[in-house]
């Protein structure tokens, strides 16, 4: 054992110092324009045009250490005070479902200008992070138009193959820059389970079989304008999903060891989702360089769903259980900000953003139990299920500060103070009424050693976004003896203080970049499961605050072109997350780490373009450490731990037959599983009274997917 752990450190270890020691050789290699600002890198669209890109996408896949600047930002409460990681044409795209990292693939390669990766802080960027900001530039002309095609076909574990596609038109005619696609993405899935279950003596007691299947189609719509007036510019962007799918079956055999009985059950499921959304922004451009900005997003989403669970005998069918639910979410956001200077090395903006965030939700519950059967629940008893109606809606404003200053040649800071106030207002089964206050400040300071060298550090309070589906039941599609999940009224954002010391070093001539990361999270009310029992004969737990605790950890990354192996055009990238946390645990007491939260992952990527051939192949693999209490999630009256395997993925991409572009894929090589172990309880977990024991793995298999792409 200790011999095959040493081996695979060794290996872990070489993997991350080889593309570095490669790196580090002699030799000149193609390299992207040096622009005046020692903080930015520019990748003109000539840096491309040997590796044949269909997509903006295609062109930063061969970027080295594009990874790492497209790690990270996005999602959170609200727009945000300009967090995030993508712009296009020096704008950001308002939108959370239809945003900038979403259109790489509807950009056409032969639409782009350049690419910048912008390590800097500035006053001039529409979006901040802690991180790099990628800016894709399109052509300016008079008119130009091209049309992006796609089609795909999937093939399946159990042979089945799923079509899809997308058309993307973009273009720009004098001051109007557009683009619309339409895109049907396949996701039929099918998935095989099993599971075996143990005595407190480890004595085989019953085992499941189970076969899912599933077939959806998932249809979204979208579009992007933008106009450039003389001192203005103006976009308007709106998206529609659609993702109804058919009725998913599943089969199950079970074999009760203990009595020598086999009995069989399905389950048919239905469920619909749809959502919208509509975002847009204005800036105008002062003659003193001042600077206004506006910018909304309005969006709905609704979905419902329902499941019966039948026991089969012979050729009859009787139903046991039937579960259905609905829920609608909407979320209106505004944003606007003035941004002077003060002298030529400092920068401010105020501005406010209010939001408006609602959801409303149901869930009904019928069993086979004495009663007076309904139509409305297959046939079976309606049963009531305790805050199950419900309506929550967040009101929240938000007025900030953010100050841009550049220090000298080489080091910027850029500060920041929000101040949030909002009313949590719950109705239907629980009547409850919150108002909340936080001081959000954050620093982020860079220093350009040389101008490869960067040291970055960050300094900011955060404050999570709640999930407004923990207020009210919820269904327990993971585990057959819990049908449902209590909701919790009282739960509230969890706060951290959150603190990064980074240093990247890019290496000579474009051949890679090298950077470590440590971070620290001082955490204040956590989220994870606690008691919301009522009553002894029923234990019950929901989503809420456990409590103080920390997280912390150190990300090692490489990317690397490999040119010095005579494998020219080629690029490894390696990444290692380290990481470990401390919380206490509310039903046993005990010291333990974050939920579902292993100490290293492990994620390594390589791809060699042979242009003489107009061809391009690669592979992707990760992993991540089992064991310890990292990977385990505690509940009132059972513990899992999930158990993670190897993950790898092949593909051949080839130009033939002028402008077609074909990729071949091969997901899930090693047929990665989802598994856990379940301990079960008699009572809760703090008496130490084990029931069963449950061993379940459900995994999809490989599956194969062939992609023709054309631009025109």
């Amino acid at each position: 054992m200790i011999n095959h752990y040493s081996t695979s450190l060794r290996a872990l270890v070489l993997a991350f110092l080889l593309p570095f020691s490669v790196s580090l050789s002699y030799g000149q290699l193609t390299q992207p324009e040096d622009p005046s600002d020692d903080s930015t890198i520019v990748y003109p669209s000539s840096y491309f045009a040997e590796f044949f890109p269909v997509s903006a996408n295609d062109m930063l896949n061969r970027i080295p250490g594009i990874g790492l600047a497209l790690r990270g930002g996005g999602g959170g409460r609200g727009l945000g005070a300009g967090e995030g990681e993508i712009l296009i044409n020096g704008q950001r795209i308002t939108g959370k479902n239809n945003e900038g990292r979403d259109q790489l693939n509807r950009i056409s390669a032969n639409q782009v200008e350049y690419i910048e990766i912008i390590r800097g802080t500035s006053e001039e960027l529409d979006i901040r992070g802690g991180g790099q900001v990628v800016n894709v530039v399109l052509l300016d002309a008079p008119a130009r138009s091209s049309t992006s095609l796609e089609l795909r076909a999937d093939r399946k574990q159990d042979g089945t193959l799923d079509p899809g596609g997308q058309v993307s038109v973009s273009g720009q005619s004098g001051d109007l820059n557009y683009l619309f696609s339409f895109e049907a993405e396949p996701n039929y899935r099918n998935s095989k389970a099993r599971e075996f279950s143990f005595d407190p003596d480890g004595n085989l007691t019953e085992t499941r079989r189970e076969e899912t299947t599933r077939d959806r189609t998932e249809f979204a719509a979208s579009m992007n304008l933008g106009y450039n007036f003389d001192r203005s510019v103006i976009q308007f962007n709106a998206l529609a999903e659609d993702r109804t799918r058919s009725p998913e079956d599943r089969h199950r055999i079970i074999n009760d060891l203990t009595k020598n009985t086999s009995r069989v059950q399905t389950e048919l499921s239905d469920s619909d989702r749809t959502n919208w959304e509509i975002g847009g922004d204005y800036e105008y451009s002062f003659l003193n360089g001042d600077r206004y900005r506006f910018l909304f997003i309005i969006n709905d989403r609704n979905f419902g769903y329902d499941r019966t669970r039948f026991d089969i005998e012979g050729l009859a069918s009787t139903a046991n259980l039937f579960l259905a639910g609905t829920g609608r979410d909407r979320e209106r956001i505004a944003r606007s900000s003035y941004t002077f200077d003060i002298d030529n090395t400092q920068r401010v903006e105020f501005g406010l953003e209010g939001a408006q965030t609602i959801r409303d939700s149901t869930l009904r519950m019928g069993l086979d139990i004495p009663g007076i059967p309904s139509k409305d629940f297959s046939n079976l008893v309606p049963v009531a299920i305790e805050n199950s109606n419900s309506s929550v809606e967040e009101i929240r404003y938000e007025p900030f500060t953010v100050h841009n200053w550049q220090i000298n040649d080489r080091m910027t800071l850029e500060s920041s103070i929000i101040y949030e106030t909002s009313t949590i207002e719950q109705s239907g089964d629980v009547s409850r009424k919150r108002d909340f206050d936080f001081v959000k400040p954050k620093l982020d300071y860079r220093y350009d050693i040389t101008p490869t060298l960067q040291l970055r550090a960050g300094v900011e309070k955060d404050v999570s976004q709640l999930s407004f589906s923990d207020f009210s039941a919820s269904t327990d599609n993971n585990d057959e003896d819990k049908n449902t999940q209590a909701g919790n009224p009282e739960i509230v954002q969890e706060q951290s203080w959150r603190y990064e010391l980074n240093l990247e070093f890019r290496l000579p001539n474009d051949a890679g970049v090298v950077n470590s990361q440590f971070w620290y999270r001082d955490v204040e009310d956590h989220i994870d499961r606690v008691d919301v029992t009522t009553s002894l004969d029923n234990l019950q737990s929901a989503r809420g605050n456990i409590g103080d605790g920390n997280r912390y950890g150190l990300n090692l990354d490489v990317s690397a072109k490999l040119d010095r192996i005579r494998l020219p055009n080629a690029l490894l990238t390696t990444g290692i997350r380290l990481r470990d946390s401390e919380f206490t645990d509310p039903f046993l007491g005990i010291k333990r780490r974050q939920r579902n939260n292993g100490r290293w992952s492990l994620n390594m990527g390589f791809r060699h373009d042979i242009t003489s051939q107009q061809l391009t192949y690669g592979i992707n693999y990760s992993n991540n450490s089992n064991g310890s209490t990292g990977r385990k999630e505690f509940d009132i009256n059972d513990i899992e731990e999930r158990i993670q395997k190897p993950y790898l993925s092949a593909y051949i991409e080839k130009k033939a037959f002028g402008n077609l572009t074909f990729r071949f894929e091969s997901r899930n090589i090693t047929e990665n599983e989802f598994c856990r172990t379940r301990t079960r309880f008699d009572g809760a977990i703090g008496d130490g009274i084990v029931r069963e024991v449950e061993d379940y793995c459900n995994g999809n298999g490989m599956e194969l997917a062939l992609r023709v792409r054309t631009t025109f």
